[in-house]
């Protein structure tokens, strides 16, 4: 805006000269600049004015680790050539760097690109809002325009693929039977019942259906197997984060978990998640960030998509320690069901809470991640330790780490296989 600032500048001092001296030509000078100031006020209105900007994602979900490509248009509905345009968008995803410069865009045309954003960090962010700028020929008036359409996009953690999980002895072939109907199609068919709409026909129990004369449906139960409930530690004063070098994110590098026991935390659930919902498994999730969050264990693709979305927002911003945690909703578990419990805590209060629901039935699955490495300054293994001997089975998750093969083996076999290079 400086030489606006000039251009109007000179035109007072002309108008003033003009008015002090009654000469024509500097009523021509004022003449001339005021028109400059029109034309350039004008030019810039239009150039920001007269187009549409649209931009289309490919998806609004999209995962840590992977690329979210974005489209961007610009068209020009004038009759007026724009000269250039910067359009800055303001989305709140990390590393996306969707605004350009455009060149010159003719009448009727238009002008796009594309972007390719690598995703590092898990959460729900915003697309926009995008602001144009332009200006006239001369760049005296430079004209900005805000374009306020939000749209969301869910950043799903990181997940690992495990080849196994280690469970409770007979807990995956078995457990208490539950004994109640579902909408799935088990092993287990409890009777039948009348056709109704949206049944499957899959269902249909065609020997009985001949007989009564009408479409008759088979009825089925939930498999015999216990539900897996994840408890997930989120309070605060137990998680660390390391410090990392700083970086400019660059979609050539590859992707790692950032260094904090609450992303691992996160990323371990997830796995979990996908692993076991992948194997027909009723699955539910119980974590205390700033209030409780709870969803009750159920299987499918709305299941996996429900407790991901979940699993991308909490933080670990909790002010209930984990034993309390562990001793709040053991009471609420069915007789038989699987704990798997998450936590970097290295108090031992929590392991006590371990031995009390082996006795009332409950198995837990104990996944300790090392805050040690991760810059903490205790270690876990007197967690670990009497873990191991209130009867959990215990897993190790370290900084760096695959997560498949620390929790696939033993802490031990680990220990083993590394002594032996």
């Amino acid at each position: 805006m400086t030489r606006y600032r000039v251009i109007w500048l000179l035109f007072l001092v002309t108008v003033a000269g003009a008015l002090s001296s009654g000469r024509s030509l500097w009523w021509s000078f004022a003449g001339a600049l005021f028109t400059l100031i029109v034309i350039s006020v004008a030019w810039a209105w239009v150039s920001v004015n007269r187009l549409r900007l649209h931009r289309r994602t490919l998806t609004r979900v999209a995962q840590a680790g992977q690329t979210f490509e974005e489209e961007f248009i610009v068209y020009n509905l004038g009759r007026i050539p724009k000269l250039w345009l910067e359009v800055h968008d303001y989305s709140t995803l990390p590393g996306h760097a969707a605004s350009r410069v455009t060149g010159l865009i003719g009448a009727r045309q238009w002008r796009g690109w594309r972007t390719r954003t690598l995703c590092r960090e898990r959460g729900r962010y915003t697309l926009g809002p995008v602001v144009v700028r332009s200006s006239d020929p001369l760049g005296i008036y430079q004209m900005e325009r805000a374009i306020q359409r939000v749209h969301s996009i869910l950043v799903y953690p990181a997940t690992e693929n495990f080849r196994e999980f280690p469970l409770p002895t007979g807990q995956l072939p078995g457990g208490d039977t539950q004994r109640r109907r579902t909408h799935y199609v088990t092993t287990n068919a409890a009777g039948v019942r009348d056709y109704m709409n949206g049944d499957g026909i899959n269902r249909i129990h065609w020997p009985i259906t001949m007989k009564r004369n009408r479409l008759t449906v088979k009825e089925f139960e939930l498999d015999p197997m216990s539900d897996l409930w994840i408890l997930l530690d989120l309070h605060r004063e137990v998680h660390v984060r390391a410090d990392a070098p700083a970086r400019v994110p660059d979609s050539a590098q590859p992707f790692t978990l950032p260094p904090a026991t609450e992303e691992y935390a996160i990323s371990i659930a997830a796995s979990i998640t996908q692993y076991f919902l992948r194997q027909e498994r009723a699955v539910g999730l119980i974590a205390y960030s700033r209030r409780r969050e709870a969803l009750a264990s159920e299987r499918g693709e709305r299941q996996y998509g429900k407790l991901m979305e979940m699993l991308s927002v909490l933080r670990a911003e909790g002010d209930v320690p984990f034993n309390r945690v562990l001793r709040a909703e053991s009471p609420s578990l069915s007789r038989g069901a699987t704990v798997i419990a998450i936590s970097p805590s290295t108090d031992l209060s929590w392991t006590g809470v371990a031995q009390h629901m082996r006795r009332a039935g409950l198995r837990m699955v104990a996944i300790v991640i090392d805050a040690q490495s991760f810059g903490g300054t205790e270690s876990c293994a007197p967690v670990v330790g009497a873990l191991s001997e209130a009867g959990a089975i215990v897993r190790v998750v370290r900084r760096s780490e695959s997560l498949a093969s620390a929790i696939e083996q033993p802490p031990s076999a680990r220990l083993r296989g590394r002594s032996t290079h």
